[in-house]
């Protein structure tokens, strides 16, 4: 097997290993889709895992976020310095941060950039939020936190459709893919999030307005979608909004979450339609 092969193989495998949300649809996107977001989506995750890893120091996090950050705005990522920037926390850190560099290096050349570029500013963004211990006070807060840790998501997935096809999306619609699926996540671990002393909700807000808030930006990804033509990408994007708007319905029931059995029943429509 050759390194490019055993290369997808691992990429697919640690895909599986950190979103049961992201794999199922790219799985399904074509071969040269499924390598570029799959790449892009396991940079994204390599630097989300330091930021939300529950038992490091915060100045260490700041540390590896604004180095890997750095490292990421160089024309060539520098595999060496990566991994000497991680070896001290290898037995900290997953797989999927640990190899930072092979994921760089399976993205295709031509869209390598703006994976990097997109990442290096998630990894900065992210480092300013473990700053702040993440205290949320303002709706303004709030936006600036989702965009970037999710916001940046739909972003990056815009510049590859538009690489891969020429679709046009607007910008600010794919930020607000983004910050719905982080609202509705936020909603969702509400509890667990208290539980580790942390919460999202602005300083006046109970769960009405945060409601609101996931509704206000699963509008806009439901406008989104309108501007997406290419059916296999419309596929991809359909899967985690579809089970965000049912996962939000599921929570203003009073459940905790959607059953095994409704995830796959939604996937499977979809696919099948």
């Amino acid at each position: 097997m050759s390194n490019k092969a055993t290369l997808e193989k691992d990429a697919m495998k640690v895909l599986k290993q950190t979103s049961r949300t992201f794999y199922i649809p790219i799985k399904l996107l074509n071969k040269t889709l499924r390598k570029t977001v799959g790449s892009a989506y396991l940079c994204m995750r390599a630097v989300d895992e330091i930021e939300d890893h529950e038992e490091m120091d915060a100045e260490i996090k700041q540390h590896l976020l604004m180095e890997t950050s750095q490292l990421l705005k160089e024309s060539v990522f520098n595999r060496n310095a990566y991994d000497q920037l991680v070896a001290p926390y290898e037995k900290e850190l997953p797989e999927v941060t640990l190899r930072l560099a092979d994921w760089v290096a399976f993205c295709p050349d031509d869209i390598e950039r703006r994976v990097k570029d997109s990442t290096s500013e998630m990894a900065e963004g992210m480092a300013k939020w473990v700053e702040k211990d993440w205290h949320v006070q303002t709706k303004e807060d709030l936006d600036e936190y989702t965009y970037y840790v999710a916001g940046l998501v739909g972003v990056m997935l815009s510049d590859i459709w538009n690489w891969y096809d020429g679709t046009e999306t607007d910008r600010d619609l794919a930020i607000g893919y983004g910050r719905g699926l982080q609202a509705v996540n936020i909603l969702r671990n509400v509890d667990e999030d208290a539980e580790r002393g942390v919460g999202f909700f602005p300083d006046d807000w109970s769960k009405k307005e945060m409601f609101a808030y996931a509704e206000a930006n699963l509008q806009k990804a439901d406008q989104y979608m309108t501007q997406i033509s290419t059916k296999n990408i419309l596929l991809f994007c359909q899967i985690p909004l579809a089970l965000a708007h049912k996962t939000l319905n599921a929570l203003k029931s009073g459940k905790e979450k959607m059953s095994r059995d409704e995830v796959e029943e939604t996937v499977d429509r979809i696919i099948n339609s």
